[in-house]
């Protein structure tokens, strides 16, 4: 006799309860679902803090919609002497997770919310990056940084931005001609806007930062590179105007632009800028805030 079955006959005689299993839920009971994370908290360190919450000084970040010709002057800058421009690195989507109220306790003890633990992480990751190069300072040009251009400056107050414009319409076509069936041209318009819209956004709230067009960068690259090196307190450097064959160790699938152009190693012609009949409606206010009237 199972020991259920006797403590059961003995409750039964005495008390009248039995014990028993509790049921086990079935396949059809919908599972907890988690809670979505929130706007991670942190703290903007002081200008006397940075020496001892940061390794990382005057990083460098790009500011630009996709299709913008990010890729090249990444390129470009890396082949100064002083820039280490590595691949996207996607910093955004590096996060930090207490997975206990233990440690989310010791964390909040030393005064480190989870987006301090990110800051100091994604400061790590580009230290390491620039130590490893041998360089001075360090490039970083994930498209997607445009959504997050505030807290970037939290993490690194002394960081410097650069903000890459290029013709609207160019930037949809160029996007639409990656790939035409899963891109129609409307779509890749309206996919575009909203990077449009948070650069125009990004670069009005930032004063101190520098502005510069794709146009002019394969136009005139020696002088762009010239007053973008001034900007950076740089000297110019010649090389990066020749930086260099690239290979598919150095241009991945996915973490910037790994077409034939980019890989010459030399500026090439951009493409004409459009006719205003050929710009669409969703594009025209952002040509104009740029000054692309034509």
């Amino acid at each position: 006799m199972s020991l259920t079955r006797s403590l059961n006959r003995a409750l039964t005689v005495t008390t009248g309860l039995q014990v028993r299993r509790a049921p086990r839920p079935t396949a059809t009971t919908p599972a907890p679902r988690p809670a979505k994370r929130g706007a991670a908290p942190y703290r903007c360190p002081s200008g006397e803090e940075l020496e001892s919450e940061r390794l990382l000084r005057q990083p460098v970040f790009i500011i630009s919609s996709i299709r913008s010709g990010s890729t090249l002057l990444r390129m470009m800058l890396g082949a100064h002497p002083r820039l280490h421009a590595p691949h996207e690195l996607h910093l955004g989507r590096i996060e930090v997770t207490c997975t206990n109220w233990f440690s989310q306790r010791a964390m909040g003890a030393l005064g480190l919310e989870r987006g301090d633990l990110e800051h100091l992480l994604w400061d790590r990751v580009l230290h390491r990056e620039l130590v490893r190069s041998g360089k001075d300072f360090v490039v970083e040009k994930t498209p997607a940084n445009v959504y997050m251009h505030q807290r970037l400056k939290d993490c690194w107050p002394d960081a410097r931005f650069v903000f890459l414009l290029r013709h609207p319409e160019s930037i949809a076509r160029s996007w639409h001609e990656s790939d035409p069936v899963k891109r129609p041209y409307d779509k890749a318009v309206g996919d575009v806007l909203p990077y449009l819209t948070a650069v125009e956004e990004a670069r009005t709230a930032d004063a101190d930062g520098f502005t510069v067009r794709y146009e002019d960068i394969t136009t005139a690259p020696e002088r762009e590179m010239r007053r973008l090196c001034a900007f950076l307190g740089l000297d110019y450097a010649p090389a990066m105007l020749h930086y260099g064959e690239k290979s598919d160790a150095e241009l991945v699938r996915g973490l910037g632009d790994w077409r034939d152009n980019i890989r010459t190693g030399t500026v090439q012609p951009g493409r004409p800028l459009p006719a205003a009949d050929r710009i669409p409606a969703p594009l025209r206010a952002m040509c104009a805030a740029w000054d692309y009237a034509s």
